[in-house]
């Protein structure tokens, strides 16, 4: 099986994230396999990386296609990096099955 992109915490998901800027369309685009034996999700949007745009765009994409409210996904690490670490504030549990559900659904 291959690695998730997803760690449940305490308090909710983090989510490992590569973000392309600057791309023809916003976009999941998949998950990657690190070298490190780690997984991310793949994610564009058309914004550049510049002044916070790449990373609200990357918000707001994230939190439109899995139905969550924009207050709840915040970038945890890798704020000025294309390796970024979203945080998913909730029930653990509940996000973790939606994101597993998810997931299995990506193409």
């Amino acid at each position: 099986m291959a690695a998730s992109p997803f760690t449940r915490t305490a308090d909710g998901i983090m989510a490992g994230v590569r973000l392309a800027p600057k791309s023809s369309a916003n976009a999941i685009r998949g998950i990657e396999e690190q070298a490190d034996g780690s997984a991310c999700l793949k994610v564009a949007v058309t914004a550049a990386p510049e002044a916070g745009k790449a990373n609200a765009a990357l918000l707001k994409l994230l939190a439109k296609t899995w139905k969550l409210p924009k207050t709840s996904l915040t970038i945890a690490s890798g704020a000025t990096s294309r390796r970024k670490v979203v945080r998913i504030a909730g029930d653990p549990a509940a996000l973790g099955a939606m994101l597993e559900d998810w997931g299995r659904n990506l193409t």
